[in-house]
């Protein structure tokens, strides 16, 4: 009776879709399938949990010192700075999302479009909250290490960086989970839902794209002028593109890293449930008999894998007295060993079979995997390597590093072929989707200690600018030192999860078509797939070549500025005058939101303009050669950048000359080539794939 009267009050005065209405009388009545709506607002209760649990942590991170003076007056700038840029970067995307939007209302219809709408407002709500906080961390955890040592240091850090993973796990779970809870029942509902995923994806790589290409511009004329041409130390309060850089860190290390989990996060949830939605009757009842159990396992996994982050998120403060590598590893490990044994539990306790259990394992330890091969190429003997190459020049750097990329691709490669072959003999296609899953169900530790990096680098900035001290200064290096390491492990935890979604989304995309057409086939004897693979090979180097010329150039002026600035400011590098930080700011800002629109537009349009002009399996074709360059690109991009990176700061510890040597400028060289390959143009291709 309740479903007659609002669905009469529906067609009579329009106030909510069907799928709304039959989602409230469900609420009433009891339904056909009780398993569906009874554990469906799971997701959403956990997701309101954890973002519970991000406001507490925040509280008390505000309940800290933030210091006084010239302190607070920096970390205000910074604060200022990247607000101003996240609501110029979000009025542009809103008007890009308006259109999407327009668009997706008159081809699919009023529910794609709210589930398109949602999926925006989530990203950018994760990002923005991951980044606000972030830029509150920073001064207290800079503080803390002047006022009470390096412990007190890591918690403030961590936290700080914590509330991005708790937020951006949350949101996802809040997000999808009401989706579902009102549109899952139906073909049609689960469909609608995937414009969550594009809603998140088209967010996230305006934010990953513009935040690089801002804080690599900002990084590199900051480098380039400051140590290398004037020979003063990186975060010197003399050099104008220094409270830039610092501002860069939190768009794009936080604010973009924050929206490109979460696309990954949300991208692997949907494809798996739209997978469970399109099983064949054979397959359903290899896995367990019950389609509605299959079609809500993502999400139940992923409320486990809050849980189990919350559990190392602790961890992590019980260990805080043990080096910060000590609590950082038991936290992140020790989440996911907990996530694989309460997941076997959970499936066994939904009616799964035990294929999908597997399929979730081999997710799970892959990333791992990834994640320490990431960590040997930026950070073990490769990185020693290319900073000894120093001592012959720049060129041999160069050289070096290429090669270490190079070659780190190798093992994540395979791995991530193991994983798709394993997950897909355990549990078919659907295990594939299961397995980026399991690799991100506990993302909300994986993205806490990647934030935390930026954190513990802006707090080692504040303390140079603010002279704190020596002392205080070693203690945020040696925790910046951390965050790369973690930071790379982040990052090949996301290139991971970005290939195994984007696979799941592909074969949804081809379920779809055989849906229409029985006989549709990506075979690579077909000349239209092959055509279709080498036009998709195309795309990822295009938008590196677009970010990096758009980081190069941003870079021209950035220098062109602040040596302008050193030569007509009397007294700026004597310290005596005050550089003018915010034109270095404007010109970072202005670059980023200039330069995003064309390769974001591009990875948006594409598939459309190839679906319609060539055909489906033109468009198959694309996107499996997109997802093979892209991968590859993504791992040795990100790999050789972070062993740049690492090589630079092996000689500023004091090794091979240390600062100021000829071999510290060839190592600061390769840093700067690397920042646009590891932080912009690299993680850009993991949303690249999942966008298009």
């Amino acid at each position: 009776m309740v479903y007659t009267m609002l669905h009469y009050r529906y067609k009579r005065g329009g106030f909510a879709p069907p799928q709304l209405v039959q989602g409230i009388a469900h609420i009433f009545i009891k339904q056909e399938d009780p398993f569906m709506l009874t554990n469906a607002i799971l997701p959403i209760t956990f997701g309101a949990f954890g973002m519970i649990a991000a406001l507490l942590i925040y509280v008390n991170i505000l309940k800290t010192p933030s210091g006084e003076g010239r302190v607070k007056e920096i970390a205000d700038e910074i604060h200022l700075g990247a607000m101003v840029f996240m609501a110029s970067e979000y009025k542009r995307l809103a008007i890009f999302c308006l259109i999407c939007i327009i668009a997706l209302y008159a081809s699919l219809g009023a529910d794609t479009a709210i589930s398109f709408t949602l999926g925006a407002l989530c990203s950018g709500v994760a990002g923005y909250i991951g980044m606000y906080s972030a830029t509150k961390a920073n001064v207290r955890t800079a503080v803390a290490a002047n006022t009470k040592g390096a412990a007190a240091a890591l918690n403030v850090a961590f936290f700080g960086g914590s509330i991005m993973g708790l937020t951006v796990a949350s949101m996802g779970l809040l997000g999808i989970g009401t989706l579902y809870f009102f549109m899952g029942g139906t073909v049609h509902g689960i469909e609608a839902i995937e414009g969550f995923a594009m809603g998140g994806s088209s967010v996230a790589l305006f934010s990953r794209v513009g935040g690089g290409i801002f804080t690599k511009s900002a990084d590199v004329g900051a480098d380039l002028v400051g140590k290398v041409e004037a020979g003063i130390p990186e975060d010197d309060p003399r050099n104008p593109a220094v409270i830039a850089d610092n501002v860069g860190d939190n768009v794009g290390d936080v604010a973009g890293m924050g929206s490109d989990i979460f696309e990954s996060y949300c991208g692997a949830m949907i494809a798996s449930i739209a997978l469970a939605a399109s099983m064949s009757l054979e397959n359903i009842a290899r896995l367990g008999g019950n389609q509605a159990v299959l079609q809500f396992m993502p999400l139940a996994l992923a409320s486990l894998g809050l849980l189990c982050s919350l559990a190392g998120i602790f961890a992590v403060k019980l260990f805080s007295n043990k080096s910060a590598d000590v609590a950082l590893r038991f936290g992140t490990i020790g989440s996911a060993v907990i996530f694989i044994g309460g997941a076997y539990f959970l499936i066994q306790a939904m009616g799964g079979a035990n294929g999908i259990w597997v399929a979730v394992l081999v997710g799970a330890i892959g990333g791992i995997v990834v994640g320490l091969v990431t960590e040997y190429y930026t950070g073990g003997a490769p990185v020693r390597k290319i900073a000894k190459d120093g001592e012959t020049g720049p060129a041999t750097v160069m050289i070096s590093g290429l090669a270490t990329g190079m070659q780190s691709v190798a093992i994540p490669a395979l791995t991530i072929a193991a994983i798709i072959y394993c997950a897909n003999a355990a549990a078919g296609l659907y295990g594939v989707g299961l397995a980026a899953v399991g690799m991100l169900s506990t993302v909300g530790i994986t993205m806490a200690i990647d934030a935390y990096g930026p954190v513990a680098d802006n707090a080692g900035g504040i303390a140079e600018m603010a002279n704190m001290g020596k002392e205080t200064r070693e203690i945020t290096d040696s925790l910046d030192e951390v965050g790369n390491s973690t930071a790379a492990i982040g990052k090949g935890f996301a290139i991971s999860a970005a290939a195994l979604a984007a696979l799941a989304l592909i074969s949804a995309y081809i379920a779809k078509i055989s849906n229409g057409d029985p006989n549709f086939v990506l075979a690579i004897n077909d000349p239209m797939v092959l055509c279709g693979m080498f036009i998709g090979g195309i795309f990822p180097f295009l938008v590196s070549a677009m970010t990096m010329t758009a980081v190069g150039d941003a870079a021209f002026d950035m220098i062109v500025e602040v040596r302008r600035q050193f030569k007509e400011i009397p007294g700026l590098l004597e310290g005596t005058a005050k550089p003018d930080t915010a034109r270095c700011v404007d010109i970072a800002t202005r670059a980023a939101l200039r330069k995003m629109i064309l390769p974001g537009s591009m990875a948006v349009l594409a598939p459309v303009v190839i679906g319609f002009g060539l055909g489906p399996k033109a468009l198959g074709g694309t996107l499996a050669g997109a997802l093979v360059c892209c991968v590859m690109m993504a791992l040795m991009m990100a790999n050789a950048g972070g062993a740049w990176d690492n090589a630079k700061k092996y000689v500023e510890k004091g090794n091979l000359g240390g600062k100021g040597s000829d071999v510290h400028k060839a190592a600061v060289v390769g840093d700067t080539v690397g920042d646009p390959l590891k932080d912009t143009s690299g993680p850009a291709m993991n949303i690249l794939i999942n966008v298009m």
